[in-house]
């Protein structure tokens, strides 16, 4: 399916946002069509500088900002809220992750934007929401994982607290937030009005503990770290083989008895220790060694042939480098390559949301800073170049 026949084509968005959470949400806008304008301060953001670079851009901020115009806007000169107010009038979308009290402070809040555009959605994401007595602290991915619980059911029983190896808690906001801009959308086809959509990043972890809660409540259980296994069903985790590391999972009588034939071993099938699943998760650690020393008599080739011969699920345990090299990702539009104008090329992670089997086109690099700062202004607000570059000098852009 080629951007122009994308569900949210002609859908205008403009992206404030900093960092993670914000531009990731607008970057799956952009990835579903719409016309995302990245807006900064003339100095650019502060991710621009991290390394390592490709085309003369950090990674960290290509990833994040890709398939994006770019222009300026100096929201501390008192002409900057202004252009601001008028950019919010000819959008549909607003994403901002400022601390909240920010907006207020430049008169670009909700209600003052809703004023001049009453269709306008705008999308607050923050650490711990815009009301109440932590909205003012501030907050990254790592601070959510921990306020939000996350942290504490990470990592291996008896050890201590561990991080998620990639940032959680942003991009669950991050989808939290889109979700709830295109349900805004949606809604706004009904009513013709706008919405004020907020997502904080530790409601967005909280809510992926899901069955830890009611369990906690119900009855005091309280969840704790468990590894790679699953917390409620055996045999599910990982398991070492000669040269890596294999991930399966046997926890239906069919897959166990699978599993147990491919062992050969299906005196398991009568062993009183794994006779039903109640039994195999109070007898994890025995069934666990068994497997293991299976596993590790392979190579993880050898694992994964025989299991998926015998329809038990599981994969091998990927590094990123696999994931990168991997045919079938790349055959499926996951991993897009992106080459800049100076003939550096490099390949990011894609967009995993498919319409009709289409696969997504190669990305747009993101934008050197102000790239598009004439054509925008220009084609939203209808300034000459004469106007715009005399903002420029006036360094209002």
């Amino acid at each position: 399916m080629g951007r122009g026949g994308a569900p949210l084509a002609g859908v205008r968005v403009l992206d404030l946002s900093r960092y993670i959470a914000g531009p990731f949400c607008a970057l799956l806008l952009a990835d579903l069509g719409a016309d995302v304008v990245k807006v900064e301060r003339p100095e650019g953001e502060e991710a621009r500088a991290l390394s390592p670079r490709v085309g003369g851009l950090s990674t960290y901020f290509l990833v994040y900002n890709r398939n994006k115009k770019g222009i300026t806007l100096n929201l501390r000169h008192p002409r900057g809220p202004q252009l601001l107010r008028r950019l919010a009038a000819a959008a549909d979308v607003l994403v901002e992750n400022f601390r909240p009290g920010v907006m207020a402070a430049l008169g670009c809040d909700y209600a003052r934007l809703r004023a001049v555009n009453p269709r306008l959605v705008m999308v607050s994401v923050s650490g711990f929401g815009q009301e109440g007595p932590s909205a003012s602290l501030p907050a990254y991915d790592a601070i959510a994982q921990a306020a939000g619980g996350l942290m504490s059911l990470t990592g291996w029983p008896g050890g201590p607290p561990l991080l998620a190896g990639t940032f959680v808690g942003d991009y669950a906001a991050a989808l939290y937030a889109a979700a709830g801009a295109v349900a805004a959308l949606f809604e706004r086809e009904r009513t013709g009005k706008g919405a004020h959509v907020e997502v904080a990043l530790v409601d967005s972890v909280a809510s992926l503990l899901m069955t830890a809660v009611p369990d906690y409540l119900l009855d005091g259980r309280e969840m704790g770290p468990v590894g790679t296994h699953d917390r409620y069903r055996s045999p599910a985790g990982a398991y070492r083989t000669r040269d890596g590391s294999v991930y399966l999972m046997a926890v239906t009588p069919r897959q166990f008895a699978a599993l147990a034939h491919a062992l050969g071993r299906p005196d398991l099938l009568e062993d009183p220790r794994f006779r039903d699943p109640d039994e195999r998760v109070r007898h994890r650690a025995d069934l666990d060694a068994v497997i293991a020393r299976w596993t590790e008599a392979h190579s993880t080739d050898e694992v994964v042939a025989l299991l998926r011969a015998a329809s038990v699920p599981c994969a091998r345990v990927a590094t990123v480098a696999d994931v990168a090299r991997d045919p079938v990702l790349r055959a499926r539009g996951q991993i897009l390559p992106v080459e800049f104008p100076d003939g550096e090329r490099t390949d990011v992670p894609g967009c995993p949301v498919r319409f009709e089997g289409g696969a997504p086109g190669p990305a747009r690099p993101a934008p050197r800073l102000g790239e598009h700062t004439v054509e925008v202004y220009k084609e939203w607000l209808g300034l000459s170049r004469e106007e715009i570059e005399s903002l420029v000098q006036e360094e209002v852009l």
